[in-house]
């Protein structure tokens, strides 16, 4: 694989999402979308739309037996990790409490349901999405509930002398996120449980039911365009100047450090040590976690959480831009070492 084709494969996976958001922000330029619509399609996204397509990635997960437990327990302490590092931009870059946890979620919480899928598919072939849509049934309940605590903690610190712990425990399990991905894990588990007992599978969703199947895949495949063009009408470049500090923190976070973290004791993990086993398959799905831009969901939740959406808005923007050269640079380092394949 030369350079031009490690910078066409990075370019392909982001430069979708950068052109749906340009035709969000052009429509609603022009007037041919409203704030009504914007607004009614915002709810319809973080409530119906990622929830069905959650519930999905994780049902088509061949099984719990095609887990491998060492690279999802590395995965799920890395974000642990960059969640707790989290607090010290969010802290540093603003006074304004709902701008600090939408600051934290950028740090940790990487647009891995959309992009990341598609980028280690693209740097290594099935195998590698394989590992991917695995890590995905972990790492995702994971970010939308430190989401969910990081979208609180300081909302609730402006408004009272401590922290309300049931309240956060509450948004956390009323998350319709979260509500997707514990549905998605039920029901791969009576899968599961099925091939036990039986040695078949007796009863499944894409059969017995097909057309619910049918319609939850069909939720799934407008998700992510409809995210971006809502998002993208949502977008306004003269709000950039208020929130210098905290885009320049996020996006530095996000598609520096973050990668820089994950990625590094990963390859210190696995090269010296028996704690981990990565290789070309595993290596994909780790870019794909830390070098990915945030999630595009994270500025549907802070809008739906009443956080400053506008600034969750800008990190998706530019963190999609910078992580073009990012994730280019990323694969052109480790590529050499022998830890991706061409």
């Amino acid at each position: 694989m030369n350079l031009g084709l490690i910078l066409i494969t990075a370019v392909n996976a982001i430069l979708p999402i950068l052109l749906l958001i340009l035709l969000g922000y052009i429509l609603k330029k022009v007037g041919f979308l409203n704030d009504n619509f914007l607004a009614v399609g915002n709810k319809l996204v973080f409530n119906i739309c990622l929830p069905a397509m959650l519930f999905i990635n994780i049902y088509d997960i061949e099984g719990f037996s095609a887990i491998q437990w060492d690279v999802v327990i590395y995965s799920v302490a890395a974000v642990c990790l960059l969640f707790a590092l989290s607090f010290l931009p969010a802290l540093t870059s603003t006074k304004d409490p709902l701008r600090k946890g939408v600051v934290m979620q950028c740090v940790y919480r990487s647009n891995y349901a959309i992009i990341g899928i598609p980028l280690a598919t693209a740097l290594g072939g099935a195998q590698a999405a394989a590992v991917t849509a695995v890590i995905s049934a972990f790492s995702i309940p994971v970010f939308n509930t430190f989401a969910v605590i990081s979208l609180t903690i300081f909302k609730k610190d402006s408004h009272a002398k401590k922290v309300d712990i049931g309240g956060i425990l509450r948004n956390i399990v009323k998350n319709p996120l979260i509500i997707g991905v514990a549905l998605g894990l039920i029901c791969l588990g009576i899968r599961q449980a099925q091939l036990e007992i039986w040695g078949q599978i007796v009863f499944a969703m894409n059969r017995q039911i097909k057309f619910l199947y049918t319609v939850l895949n069909s939720l799934k495949g407008i998700t992510t365009p409809l995210a971006l063009i809502v998002l993208g009408g949502q977008f306004e470049f003269s709000a950039v100047k208020g929130m210098f500090r905290e885009i320049a923190a996020g996006t530095l976070w996000r598609t520096v450090l973050a990668p820089l973290i994950g990625l590094g004791l990963a390859v210190i993990l696995s090269s010296y040590t028996r704690l981990l086993h990565c290789g070309p398959n595993e290596y994909p799905a780790l870019i794909a976690l830390f070098g990915s831009p945030v999630a595009v969901s994270s500025a549907v939740m802070a809008a739906g959480m009443k956080n400053d959406g506008q600034l969750a808005a800008q990190l998706v923007v530019w963190t999609s831009i910078v992580s073009i050269f990012t994730i280019f640079a990323t694969i052109c380092i480790m590529m050499p070492m022998g830890l991706l394949t061409p």
